[in-house]
């Protein structure tokens, strides 16, 4: 099962057609290709799938999502946590 956790579009590059995202604190660039054209801004939350933005979300929509997020790391120890991690790469 794939979760998609909103991400932040920090940066944007029409060259190259990509974003930079900010997911949870961390940074990485993502495709465009699936976007229409100047859909996308920076400041607007994204899903991604597979390394390329798939839609975007409302900010009220990301940051209830975001908290729940949250809300799950911090009941999981860090034993827990690493190893979601590690079994979901």
């Amino acid at each position: 099962m794939c979760l998609s956790i909103p991400s932040k579009v920090v940066e944007l590059d029409s060259t190259a057609n990509t974003a930079t995202v900010d997911t949870m604190g961390v940074k990485r660039d993502v495709g465009l290709d699936l976007m229409q054209e100047n859909e996308v801004q920076i400041g607007d939350y994204v899903l991604l799938h597979v390394g390329f933005v798939m839609n975007k979300i409302s900010e009220k929509e990301a940051l209830l999502s975001l908290e729940t997020y949250n809300q799950i790391l911090s009941s999981m120890s860090e034993k827990e946590r690493q190893k979601a991690i590690l079994e979901d790469a």
